[in-house]
């Protein structure tokens, strides 16, 4: 396994490290963590495992193979830099160049962020003279980021753009709901859940059909159930929009589902005034869908299920049997802050 690192979105302090952990694990991707840092996850894992990150992370902005960690001071960076053998990863003729990001204002007296990169391409260059600086198109590229005073120093081997979430926002939609959910927590919800490649992933609550999107763009089959004509025919719209064909999408009671068995579910029940909650309250609606996903689900399957934090699912969950993996706090506005928690299955 080789030292990795990847650089976390700042939206949510807890959901990016559990996300990447969730993709790296429904992937069949041994890991060890290193080291939690801000916005920053160093961890040992197989190079090939990042391949998947592009594709499914919705909070990983980028990820590299470690070559250094040092204190965030030009004393220790460049004292640690010269031990670092850059000829195993820059071969005679190709290009590079040397980015070097801050989170938030860490070592921000300390060291220019500009002048380090100089210094730090300067002794690359050194040890590779058969190289070059290519700064508009290099064929590869060494970044780093100073976090918690340290410097996490690598070679970048993939990165993610956050355009195509924007892209799927709810009012980018051609059917909006005040109540739709973010198209970055629809998917980091789908990878909690651990929904696999050519599984099949229901939503008993499809609204306007985020989860069901989210799901399809990362090879799953998609099931979606409301009890309104309206979301049903919108969620239609909505994927048709965007080219996606789900295995069915269905008007039905969440309660009595007509199904037997579902690799995972990801949802988001109704709550607030822009909802309806099938004539329940939230509470015992969020119970009986508890209820029936532990009938549809076997041993080691999971759902991944949001409702405000003031419902307390974790206790709801482990009432009906379900194992609470996690649970997550997302704020919407100041009446309503979301807890996004995960359940598995553990017995037969």
């Amino acid at each position: 396994m080789e030292k990795l690192f990847f650089l976390l979105s700042g939206e949510n302090l807890t959901l990016p490290v559990s996300e990447a952990k969730a993709i790296l694990e429904t992937e069949g991707y041994t890991y060890n963590i290193v080291e939690l840092m801000d916005q920053v996850l160093r961890l040992e894992a197989l190079t090939e495992s990042v391949k998947t990150i592009p594709i499914r992370a919705a909070y990983t902005r980028l990820c590299a193979l470690e070559l250094f960690v040092s204190k965030a001071n030009y004393t220790d960076i460049l004292k640690t830099v010269k031990n670092v053998d850059f000829k195993s990863v820059l071969k005679p003729g190709e290009s590079f160049v040397v980015r070097i990001n801050r989170i938030k204002n860490y070592a921000d007296k300390i060291i220019n962020t500009m002048e380090l990169e100089v210094q730090l391409g300067q002794q690359i260059l050194n040890q590779t003279p058969e190289t070059k600086v290519n700064l508009k198109q290099p064929d590869k590229t060494f970044i780093g980021i100073i976090t918690d005073e340290k410097l996490v120093f690598g070679l970048k081997l993939t990165e993610i753009s956050s355009k195509t979430f924007s892209e799927r926002r709810p009012r980018k939609k051609p059917f909006f709901h005040p109540s739709a959910m973010p198209s970055k927590l629809a998917r980091c919800m789908v990878n909690l859940a651990h929904a696999k490649t050519e599984g099949t992933m229901l939503d008993p609550f499809c609204g306007t059909g985020s989860s069901l999107i989210e799901a399809t763009y990362i090879g799953c089959h998609t099931l979606g159930v409301d009890a309104a004509k309206r979301m049903i025919l919108g969620c239609r719209e909505n994927l048709h929009f965007f080219n996606i064909n789900a295995e069915g999408l269905i008007l039905a009671d969440a309660r009595k589902l007509p199904f037997y068995k579902i690799d995972c579910i990801v949802t988001d029940p109704p709550y607030g005034r822009s909802a309806s909650t099938l004539k329940s309250t939230t509470k015992d609606l969020v119970h009986n869908i508890l209820l029936t996903a532990y009938n549809l689900l076997t041993k080691g399957h999971r759902i991944c299920i949001a409702s405000p934090k003031t419902l307390n699912i974790s206790t709801i969950g482990t009432s009906i049997g379900f194992k609470h993996i996690e649970s997550h706090f997302a704020y919407v506005h100041s009446t309503l802050t979301r807890e996004i928690a995960v359940f598995e299955k553990t017995e037969v």
